[in-house]
């Protein structure tokens, strides 16, 4: 005999339950952390010689913080979008096709900005 509640322990209509809202919670304290901390180094950085910039944004720890914000607040954008199309967008086509762009979109920003850091850190 099971319960109403043993029924919806861990498991949403989807079957995947807690494991979207965890993950939105954790990359959200990654952006805390991670974006704290890459501010303090762009303000470092105001007033600097565009070498300087350079020659600080490719050292090896401020390129993997830099990597790792952008691929905590990526997926967090990809998130958060994808709650407010599956809750807001009633058609199922137009739902499908949001979260496909929403998917999309957070990817190229993605890899765009992965790109950019990783040309800065190796040079041209």
């Amino acid at each position: 005999m099971r319960t109403p509640l043993s029924r919806v322990r861990h498991l949403g209509a989807a079957h995947h339950g807690t494991d979207h809202f965890w993950l939105q919670r954790l990359t959200a304290a990654a952006n805390v952390l991670l974006l704290v901390v890459l501010i303090g180094i762009v303000v470092t950085l105001v007033g600097r010689s565009h070498a300087t910039v350079l020659a600080t944004l490719s050292k090896p720890l401020v390129s993997v913080l830099l990597i790792a914000a952008v691929i905590s607040v990526a997926t967090h954008m990809r998130l958060g979008m994808q709650i407010i199309i599956e809750d807001y967008v009633h058609s199922e086509f137009r739902k499908v096709v949001l979260l496909m762009l929403n998917t999309f979109f957070c990817w190229g920003v993605g890899l765009s900005c992965v790109f950019a850091v990783l040309k800065i850190s190796f040079g041209p």
